[in-house]
């Protein structure tokens, strides 16, 4: 594994570790998560923060009990 491959799958990880308190983190921590891992499989990371954003808000919302 690269150390490209390697930064971004840690920072990943951490991004998957901190749901977030308020709809602003939420939205945060899974553009953050998307992007790191759309750069991960050399996919645009912008659509990759769009997904990723969208994605934990509703997990969040659906899942209070888990954020």
């Amino acid at each position: 594994m690269s150390l490209a491959r390697a930064i971004f799958a840690a920072g990943l990880l951490g991004t998957l570790a901190a749901c977030g308190d308020t709809v602003g983190e939420q939205a945060l921590f899974g553009g953050g998560a998307g992007a790191l891992t759309a750069g991960a499989v050399d996919a645009n990371p912008l659509a990759g923060a769009a997904v990723g954003a969208a994605g934990n808000v509703l997990y969040c919302d659906q899942n209070p009990e888990d954020c």
